[in-house]
């Protein structure tokens, strides 16, 4: 045998050996289909090309939903680095019967065909002759101790949530949740990392489809907050561009693993604490933010009735601080952090929603002071 031949006889051996390792196809291109084309401007269809980082994987997804047996197709395209979609041949959605269809896969064009196969678990009951005495024990003990196990587990339940959530922190009235937002109901929403911890939560970057959006997550025993902060949000007149967008609000869970969510516009420069600590400002950058802040604070204290969506009404923030100013990529600010407004309404008294008010530590009171020299 040759030197050529044993040398293409090892980089055969190698081709084989890596693609046994690797046990993936990547994915290049997916089938691209958008039934709300015209609303996004976005093309209809086609064939989209998967672009992103070399070190993470590539995915392709479908949504659709079933109409009395009619598929109606809501989506096509690429997807994001994802566990769940690794090594993922065919596009099978595996819940029994979801509101919307979603299933990923790995490989180009993987999505063009999309399947609803649901995980049935099968028992296989094993048949053998038992005593009359044992029968009869079999059936007097088990609800006994059925009954032992219910009433165990329901005490711990209840000493538990007792003592993780005081009743001080927990709402005695239920606020219900938001009427549902039909934005977040036909679009996958995927947590990426945590870009902030706060006094009632912690703010997650995530994506919404091809769209960067902030997750500001609060724990059941603040609901009180989050209530409050959804109620100021969806006030008529809030919508301001130096005042954070609101995109929608959810309810993610049940009982006690129940986490209430935000969702508004994502800021890629963060907080103007954060954004000042990394950065030097010139005077002029520091005029922009200081007049765009203090042009969203003159619009919240205002009473505008008469707009098209509504009487809007004056709003104390009571816990403004550089944390809970965000700074766009033109460096103007907008406000964020609703958790303690309160709305005044002409006859009706403001109330005290959580009874306590952000106090202005050194750094933010001398920030007040270059608002009230440069104005």
């Amino acid at each position: 045998m040759g030197a050529a031949t044993k040398l293409a006889f090892a980089v055969f051996l190698i081709s084989c050996s890596s693609g046994a390792i690797l046990g993936r196809s990547e994915t290049q291109e997916c089938i691209f289909y958008n039934a709300s084309w015209e609303k996004d401007k976005t093309n209809h269809s086609g064939i989209e090309r998967c672009l992103g980082d070399n070190d993470k994987r590539k995915h392709c997804f479908a949504t659709w939903k079933n109409n009395s047996g009619s598929i109606e197709i809501l989506k096509q395209g690429c997807w994001l680095d994802d566990i769940n979609c690794y090594d993922r041949v065919d596009c099978i959605e595996r819940k029994e019967n979801p509101d919307v269809f979603f299933c990923c896969c790995e490989g180009s064009i993987c999505n063009e065909r999309f399947f609803h196969s649901p995980e049935i678990e099968v028992t296989h009951r094993k048949s053998s002759p038992c005593p009359p005495l044992f029968n009869t024990l079999l059936y007097t003990l088990v609800p006994i101790m059925g009954f032992a196990v219910i009433v165990l587990v329901s005490f711990w339940m209840y000493r538990h949530h007792k003592l993780a959530y005081p009743p001080v922190l927990v709402p005695t009235q239920d606020p219900g949740p938001p009427p549902p937002s039909p934005l977040l109901g036909l679009k996958p929403l995927q947590l990426l990392e945590v870009k902030a911890r706060g006094r009632f939560g912690c703010v997650w970057k995530a994506q919404l489809l091809n769209e960067l959006v902030a997750v500001k997550i609060f724990p059941i025993q603040d609901k009180l907050s989050w209530q409050n902060e959804y109620e100021v949000y969806s006030l008529p007149g809030m919508k301001h561009e130096s005042i954070l967008q609101f995109i929608g609000a959810e309810k993610r869970g049940t009982n006690l693993d129940t986490d209430l969510w935000l969702i508004t516009a994502f800021h890629e420069k963060g907080s103007l604490t954060d954004f000042l600590k990394a950065n030097v400002v010139t005077w002029n950058e520091l005029y922009l933010i200081a007049e765009t802040m203090a042009r969203g604070l003159s619009y919240l204290h205002e009473d505008i009735p008469g707009l098209k969506d509504g009487h809007k009404p004056a709003i104390a923030h009571r816990d403004i601080k550089s944390k809970n100013i965000l700074l766009k990529n033109n460096l103007t600010a907008c406000i964020a952090d609703f958790g303690l407004a309160l709305k005044f309404e002409a006859g009706k008294s403001a109330g005290d929603t959580h009874g306590q008010v952000s106090v202005c530590n050194t750094g933010d009171l001398r920030m007040w002071l270059v608002l009230g020299f440069m104005y």
